[in-house]
């Protein structure tokens, strides 16, 4: 039990310094902090038209999949 302890003790000690995927979480709060920024100033009348052009979207994705099966 004392061994797995100091292993994972190792392993979170490692992570604590690992710098690797940090430029990719800053990119994504950044980009997230940008999306909640548009979401908030984004006018409520043109959000049902955005809306509809997605669905449409996603249906013709699904239709073209039914097609080729």
């Amino acid at each position: 039990m004392k061994k797995l302890q100091i292993q994972l003790y190792k392993a979170l000690g490692y992570l604590a310094v690992d710098k690797k995927g940090q430029d990719l979480i800053e990119y994504a709060l950044l980009a997230a902090s940008i999306a909640v920024a548009v979401a908030a100033t984004f006018p409520q009348t043109i959000a049902p038209a955005v809306s509809q052009i997605f669905s449409r979207i996603v249906s013709s994705f699904t239709a073209s999949q039914n097609v080729g099966s």
